[in-house]
């Protein structure tokens, strides 16, 4: 149990408790303690000082010592040995903004400049890289599903052609709840996943067209994420089995370009939400473009710290939160630095203030992991390389419990499970939050695909229950309508922008009071003995059971 208004209210509580004969909680920090402690680490690593935190530069190294610091001085153990970082293998490429695509036909010819009508880059890790000539056809969502008995390939050979794909999946566009998930994305809907079909299809170029609604951000969004270094996995192929060419078009692009095919792009678009759609070639227009990429090899850092615990210490409950962010963006004139203030210098200075809490409490019965991980803006990949490479046995990682993105706009009423439906932590989290008079609300934009955008997915995928849940919309202050306003408000005007920066008028209460709720969650974990799982009909359950023998 935790104070959200005053030291006073912990008196009053303690003493009900006491007269019906409970005992009372141990008193820890109170919420303006842990919102000082929030405020004060988020202003250092969104400094401008900080760089923007990107992997592998001058910023990183300021930042994971930072936090190695702030670790030893609360007297957390490394969690890597006597190491506090796990080497990640990284290289970083950077496409030169020169980059034209052009699209040509018997009666079409159009380009498109980088960063304007499209954005483009490339997975193979080489210098120069492009298509010419390449066939161009529209592959509707790009999605192959046996499951559910859908395949946006059947019937075409595109090896060696460029694939024109729609985000999202068909549930979201027909809003039919029988067909995928409805209105919420599947991994299907999710971009990463239509690259990596295109390129298992044999297609040398896979370019999504962006459309706000079904993607959940804007355009600025992606020219801004695929812009500057991009850095991936060190691969021993070089990713050669990746398209030759990744990117976006803009709308406005997609529409010239399917007029100039003769073709009527929404008349494709609703073909393509139903089952049996059939790829279509774009008459005869063909692909062409180079790119020159920057490329370096070097090695990037998650930051591992944690508690031992007294009885189970090999079986762990792991908090994660990123630690990077975009970095600086050289080309972008005024201000370059994408400071990450909320995203996620919120979720990094929780893991402090979450350790902060945990050392104040007696020891443990199984040991409390704190992982701030890196390049999360890059795919998740310091979250993957720790699944690959796990420093604890997966079989007996208990949770994990991920942040993201905390809310800085004051306390809520509502607690969002991101992926609703999931494992039994979200009992837990009912508990909690119920304690805190709180309850949990239904996702409100499932169709963003959230559940596949941070790092719990990656324990997910290996069958680690992992739990990922936000502050919601309905705030004690001003209602529900406002909640909502204020997180439209970041997104149409923050994330992924220069502008996401610490403002130290943040109301942080809520921010705390999230925290509270992922403390009481791990520590009662920490307590027990059993292992909790994922829900019946959850496709990672049969991963976990399989794991059950291993402990």
């Amino acid at each position: 149990m935790h104070i959200f208004k005053s030291k006073g209210l912990l008196i009053i509580l303690s003493a009900l408790l006491a007269a019906c004969g409970e005992s009372t909680p141990e008193q820890g920090l109170d919420t303006t303690e842990v919102e000082a402690i929030l405020h004060k680490h988020i202003a250092v690593l969104a400094s401008d000082e900080y760089e923007g935190r990107a992997p592998a530069t001058a910023g990183e190294e300021k930042t994971i010592r930072y936090l190695q610091q702030e670790f030893e001085a609360l007297g957390i153990a490394p969690g890597n040995g006597d190491s506090y970082f796990q080497s990640v293998s990284v290289t970083e490429s950077i496409t030169a903004s020169d980059a034209v695509l052009t699209m040509k036909g018997s009666n079409y010819e159009a380009s498109f400049n980088y960063a304007e009508g499209m954005i483009v880059g490339s997975q193979q890790q080489i210098a120069s890289i492009g298509i010419f000539d390449s066939e161009v056809v529209f592959v509707g969502y790009g999605v192959v599903a046996p499951e559910r008995n859908w395949d946006d390939y059947a019937g075409i050979d595109v090896t060696g052609k460029t694939v024109v794909i729609l985000v999202n999946d068909p549930g979201y566009a027909t809003q039919d709840p029988e067909l995928f998930n409805g209105n919420a994305m599947t991994y299907y809907g999710r971009w990463t996943y239509k690259y990596e079909e295109a390129a298992r299809q044999g297609a040398a170029a896979a370019f999504i067209v962006h459309e706000t609604g079904p993607a959940g951000y804007g355009w600025d969004v992606v020219s801004s994420s695929w812009s500057g270094p991009q850095i991936g996995l060190q691969a021993a192929n070089l990713n050669l089995d990746r398209a030759e060419i990744e990117g976006w078009l803009t709308l406005d692009s997609a529409n010239t370009l399917f007029a100039g095919a003769g073709l009527d792009y929404q008349e494709l678009k609703n073909a393509a939400a139903q089952r049996g759609f059939t790829a279509v070639p774009m008459a005869d227009i063909k692909a062409s473009i180079n790119i020159q990429n920057s490329v370096r090899v070097s090695t990037s850092q998650n930051v591992i710290a944690m508690i031992p615990g007294t009885q189970r210490p090999e079986e762990t409950i792991i908090y994660t939160g990123h630690w990077d962010h975009l970095g600086v963006n050289p080309e972008l004139s005024g201000d370059n630095i994408y400071n990450g203030a909320a995203d996620n210098a919120t979720g990094t200075a929780a893991l402090l203030a979450l350790a902060k809490l945990h050392s104040d409490q007696p020891a443990p019965q199984r040991s409390i992991v704190f992982l701030a991980v890196t390049a999360e803006e890059s795919g998740l990949l310091g979250s993957r390389w720790y699944s690959e490479n796990p420093i604890f046995p997966l079989a007996t990682t208990v949770a994990n419990i991920n942040m993201d993105n905390l809310n800085t706009f004051g306390p809520m009423r509502d607690i969002v499970v991101v992926g609703n439906g999931s494992s039994e932590l979200e009992n837990y989290l009912e508990d909690a939050a119920s304690a805190q008079g709180r309850y949990l609300a239904a996702e409100p934009n499932p169709e963003r695909g959230y559940y596949y955008r941070s790092d719990h997915f990656n324990f997910a995928k290996v069958g680690v229950p992992a739990l990922y849940a936000e502050s919601g919309e309905d705030s004690v202050e001003h209602g529900r309508e406002w909640g909502a306003e204020q997180a439209q408000d970041y997104t149409d005007n923050r994330y992924h922008a220069p502008s996401d920066e610490y403002d130290p008028d943040w109301d942080l209460s809520g921010a705390a009071q999230d925290i509270f709720l992922y403390f009481d969650i791990a520590n009662k974990l920490s307590q027990e003995s059993t292992f909790p799982n994922w829900l019946e009909g959850n496709e990672f359950k049969s991963i976990r059971d399989a794991s059950s023998s291993l402990r």
